[in-house]
């Protein structure tokens, strides 16, 4: 007994002095811990300055009913319950009577709000007893951010997030997605926590130990206007036609910025929202719109003229067996080249191009590869697509021997929407090819940290001479009586671009659909916006070709910019925000700062700015905000006083 004495009080010194140390290191591990504080993402503006996502603080209020002494305890326990009270509806006695027996039961972890507010928060961590802090009031405090689009539905797939799923895996589709490592997200902070049992945790202490560091501020090239005018447009002609899924994109020509994408697919309820960004990720064939590039390669090959004929042969040819057939029964007879692609002649296309590249394909090919037509765009949101082209020197199942006929006219090779419109743009920019721009520069507070310039792809695609030529072709596809887009003549503007109809699931006759499409940009004569629609799967007992389906969304995007903001304008024109918007926001903060119990007039203000305008006011409200957007309206008018615990109702739109 005496030696195992001695045994056990040797141990204990060694615990104690030898390996003191790292027990304590491993005990304070077990109940003291650093937890991560997230930073707040930064913004996402539109090139108006309008916010369209932002990260939202929100709190969580416990209270530790352990920490105060008895004393501090019985002095504030009902000037606390009284003041819950007031907030919540709920009565003194049932606040008095669940916080004693918290106590009692040793809970150190009670829930006294959930997911409120900043100002709610100012407000609770201000009654009594929680206002003596975590070591002698026993506040506990826990703060999440939750990323809301003040726009709704409106671009959401483009402006895009973050999202980590239960196993760590994370998606980040959007522009939200594609900056958010390097510009928005920022630098997280650091907070000691202590463990209090059941698995719960608390703070240390009030302050932290490493501040967070918000992430910057983006600023997209989204132009609201534009955005809610396409977003709409396209809307309606996908529920007028019952498609699929459809998308548009509305681009400035000179820099490549990219003022308005919409992508919008039906769920199982016939409803439409953004599904996928289809165009940036889905890749299909072209059909019709594909001939301006057969056609500009092969007028820069100088293997054809657009005064050349060709002969029809009754609206059907044949190669190795299969058609290729004109939608109009009997072809056209003998046309020119010109008129062949204004009518979207399918057999007047694929004989030129034949007659012209048939025994050296591969030169048809080498100049699309010239026009950078076989590369990806670069964008820095994920999942492009890449381009096909097939080739006759790469041995695969791809290249056959009616390759290059099918090519012609917009089969077998596959393009993105975005791509597409990249390459009709740049004939619109006179033969530059410039990269689709989504970001305008990123910003802290007011300071520029990094500037977005237009980036070229190709410097010229073609001579000057061809891009004439085919911006001839696209104006005469509109303008003549016989092009296939002469419906969408307007004597107030101009414009110009080429119909798709593209068949879809064509291999099985029983699934076959169609891709209905326009591309082209306006004004004709000087260009300032391209611009691509794309729908899929119309019902075909209601319409299916490119001029009646998709054609429509892109005059009525050109008619309306025309109309809401004029296209003499710079581009800062068509910017929202204005001087005297300015000059009326400046009026509003003035009497908040003034008045700080009276009601200032936020009809007109961005949603948010007005939630942040009334909850920094000198009076305990409550803001309840109806919808998004710009505030239409507000429950209590101008210059009104007032009072503590009232609610103010904002609706927006």
């Amino acid at each position: 007994m005496f030696i195992f004495g001695v045994a056990v009080v040797f141990k204990l010194l060694s615990i104690q002095f030898i390996q003191g140390d790292k027990y304590k290191a491993l005990a304070t591990e077990r109940i003291i811990k650093d937890v991560v504080i997230p930073a707040n993402r930064g913004n996402v503006y539109s090139a108006n300055g309008n916010l369209l996502a932002t990260s939202v603080p929100k709190y969580d209020i416990r209270i530790d009913a352990i920490t105060p002494t008895s004393k501090t305890f019985e002095k504030y326990l009902k000037p606390l319950c009284d003041s819950l009270s007031k907030y919540s509806g709920k009565s003194s006695n049932y606040y008095q009577k669940e916080i004693r027996k918290a106590r009692a039961n040793k809970n150190r972890y009670y829930l006294l709000a959930r997911n409120i507010g900043y100002a709610d928060y100012i407000r609770i961590r201000n009654f009594p007893l929680l206002n003596l802090g975590a070591f002698k009031g026993g506040l506990i405090v826990k703060q999440t951010t939750k990323r809301e689009h003040p726009m709704g539905g409106i671009a959401q797939r483009t402006i895009g997030y973050e999202r980590f799923d239960e196993d760590g895996n994370v998606t980040r589709p959007g522009i939200d997605g594609a900056y958010g490592i390097q510009y928005l997200r920022g630098k997280p902070g650091k907070r000691k926590k202590q463990k209090i049992g059941k698995g719960q945790w608390k703070p240390l202490s009030d302050a932290n130990e490493i501040e967070p560091k918000d992430g910057y501020d983006v600023y997209t090239t989204i132009n609201v206007n534009i955005q809610d005018i396409a977003h709409h447009a396209l809307l309606e002609q996908l529920e007028k036609y019952k498609a699929d899924h459809g998308c548009v994109v509305v681009m400035e020509t000179k820099t490549g910025e990219v003022k308005a994408i919409a992508n919008l697919g039906r769920n199982s309820l016939g409803n439409y929202y953004e599904r996928r960004n289809y165009a940036v990720w889905e890749s299909h064939e072209p059909g019709s719109t594909f001939k301006l590039m057969a056609i500009t390669a092969a007028l820069e090959d100088k293997v054809i003229d657009t005064s050349d004929v060709v002969d029809t042969e009754k609206g059907i040819l044949t190669f190795y067996g299969k058609k290729v057939r004109d939608s109009k029964h009997g072809g056209y007879g003998k046309i020119s080249i010109s008129k062949a692609f204004e009518v979207s002649s399918n057999t007047g296309i694929v004989k030129a191009i034949d007659q012209a590249y048939g025994k050296k394909p591969s030169r048809f090919v080498d100049r699309l590869y010239d026009m950078s037509l076989n590369e990806k765009l670069g964008l820095p949101i994920i999942g492009e697509s890449s381009p096909i082209i097939p080739d006759p020197r790469i041995k695969n199942k791809r290249w056959s021997g009616i390759a290059l006929q099918w090519m012609a006219y917009g089969y077998g090779v596959s393009f993105t929407p975005l791509q597409t419109l990249t390459f009709y743009n740049a004939i619109a920019n006179d033969g530059v090819m410039v990269k689709p721009q989504f970001l305008k520069e990123v910003k802290e507070f007011d300071k520029t940290i990094v500037p977005f310039e237009k980036e070229v792809i190709n410097e010229r695609i073609c001579s000057k001479e061809t891009v004439a030529k085919v911006q001839q072709l696209l104006k005469n596809v509109v303008e003549k009586k016989h092009g296939t887009g002469n419906k969408l003549y307007s004597e107030n503007f101009s414009m110009a671009g080429k119909t798709g109809t593209c068949q879809k699931d064509y291999r099985d006759k029983e699934k076959l659909n169609y891709i209905s499409s326009f591309a082209g940009y306006f004004p004709a004569d000087n260009p300032k916006y391209s611009c691509i629609v794309v729908i899929h799967e119309p019902d075909k007992s209601v319409g299916y070709y490119g001029a009646d389906v998709s054609g429509p969304v892109f005059k009525k995007i050109a008619q309306k910019i025309f109309t809401d903001t004029p296209i003499i304008d710079e581009v800062e024109s068509l910017e929202v925000k204005s001087a005297s918007t300015e000059k009326e926001y400046e009026s509003f903060y003035k009497t908040a700062q003034t008045y700080k119990t009276i009601m200032p007039n936020v009809i007109g203000l961005p949603a948010m700015d007005a939630v942040a305008l009334l909850e920094n006011m000198d009076v305990d409200i409550k803001v309840k905000l109806n919808g998004s957007g710009i505030v239409k309206a507000q429950s209590i008018g101008k210059n009104i006083k007032l009072k503590n615990n009232q609610t103010v109702v904002l609706k927006a739109s």
